[in-house]
């Protein structure tokens, strides 16, 4: 049970006076969490990953905050406090940000649900770091090695405030390749995993996650609230879940009764998870599936004139980088066109993004104008946002949005 001492960095990070150009001030004193490499002006030679940077105002004596040294990203500080008030990096110092951050989760704990992300990253105060808890299995995603000589303090405070039985560590690819530190993708630093195949509860609903070869975590929690409310909309309908991925928005359809149920998505071996988290709920509704390019399948079911109750589409991020975004767009408005004419009468159909380069606002309007040209009534039922576990600290942060639309004929 107790922690690999591998957790233990052999690297004692250093203190950093640094001082920042008039823009990158600004952003610390606004509590932004992220300083680019060109808002620094001045640094020590010796800068490593992992350092503590103290970074000055313009009156010498002035901290302005504290935050940590990335030397392999053009966010070369990444913040852990803005303000100037004196703090102390310590454990104690992490432990209240992990306690702060657990209180924000209680109302969902109080749920059917023993699911949830317990650290979002910077909106949390932990940049480049994320838990995920499953049941009793505690995942921690590490995307930068800022947080290498910070483990052995913070991965037990995790623990113990979600009383997990066994700890992950999951690493981002960059930090997989490096060769800063002994880890392995995957590796258990606490307890023992039995199964890399962990089973949960969702607002009643049972699923899985593979939290050792399964994307990000194993799983995609901030859906939550969305699969729930799909469910409560699915009793008696037909329902197409495109992007299904482990067919969130399917099983909880399913689940809520309904008749019958499409997962739609590229990857066969998804379609399966797709399929056995099903299973773990009893249903009496059909669960098919499709394993084809989105596009191309959306456009066969239309040609074949297949309509359905309650059409979800939720695909993958279409504009990671800033070149992507207008291609992003068209295809946003695409899938709206598309999902349109899949949409029986007086049928359901909801649209979600998680690209952050794409705003909510852009998002809305770009559905709206492709139903709109469609010439098909429709309302706008909800507009929603992320679940409670992921807490929005900053406007990058806020990277999810979905839109309901209900169609009058």
């Amino acid at each position: 049970m107790s922690f690999s001492a591998k957790i233990k960095s052999n690297y004692n990070p250093k203190r950093l006076a640094v001082k920042l150009n008039a823009k990158g001030e600004q952003f610390v004193l606004k509590g932004h969490p992220w300083v680019f490499s060109n808002n620094i002006v001045k640094i020590n030679d010796d800068a490593k990953t992992g350092d503590l940077a103290i970074i000055f105002g313009k009156n010498k004596n002035r901290v302005i905050g504290l935050g940590l040294y990335d030397a392999h990203s053009p966010i070369r500080i990444k913040m852990l406090y803005s303000g100037q008030e004196k703090v102390q990096i310590n454990a104690a110092f992490f432990q209240d940000k992990i306690k702060e951050a657990y209180i924000k989760r209680l109302s969902l704990l109080k749920t059917k649900t023993n699911s949830y992300r317990l650290l979002f990253g910077e909106n949390d105060g932990f940049p480049g770091l994320i838990a995920d808890v499953y049941a009793t299995v505690l995942v921690v995603k590490m995307y930068s090695e800022i947080w290498l000589p910070y483990l052995e303090t913070i991965i037990p405070g995790l623990q113990q405030t979600s009383n997990a039985k066994t700890v992950v560590l999951r690493l981002s690819r960059g930090v997989e390749q490096s060769k800063n530190h002994p880890f392995t993708n995957g590796e258990v630093v606490f307890g023992t995993l039995e199964n890399e195949v962990v089973q949960f509860v969702e607002h009643g609903v049972n699923f899985s996650a593979n939290v050792i070869k399964g994307h990000k975590t194993g799983y995609f929690l901030d859906h939550r609230a969305n699969r729930k409310q799909v469910g409560a909309w699915s009793k008696d309908k037909t329902v197409l879940d495109v992007f299904s991925y482990a067919g969130g928005f399917s099983v909880h359809a399913l689940a809520n009764g309904a008749k019958e149920v499409t997962s739609l998505d590229i990857s066969k071996q998804a379609l399966e998870i797709a399929k056995d988290n099903g299973k773990l709920n009893s249903y009496t509704g059909t669960h098919k599936t499709i394993a084809d390019d989105a596009f191309e399948a959306l456009n066969k079911l239309i040609n074949n004139k297949t309509t359905f109750d309650v059409v979800v589409i939720d695909p993958p991020s279409f504009a990671k980088q800033a070149s992507e975004i207008a291609l992003a767009k068209k295809k946003y408005a695409q899938l709206a066109a598309l999902g349109e004419q899949l949409t029986s009468k007086n049928g359901l159909l909801v649209l979600a993004s998680c690209s952050s380069r794409i705003q909510a606002q852009a998002f809305y309007d770009i559905n709206s104008q492709a139903l709109l040209a469609t010439q098909r009534a429709f309302k706008i039922l909800l507009k929603t946002q992320h679940d409670t576990d992921h807490p929005i600290g900053f406007p990058e942060g806020a990277y999810l949005k979905t839109g309901y639309y209900r169609f009058l004929d």
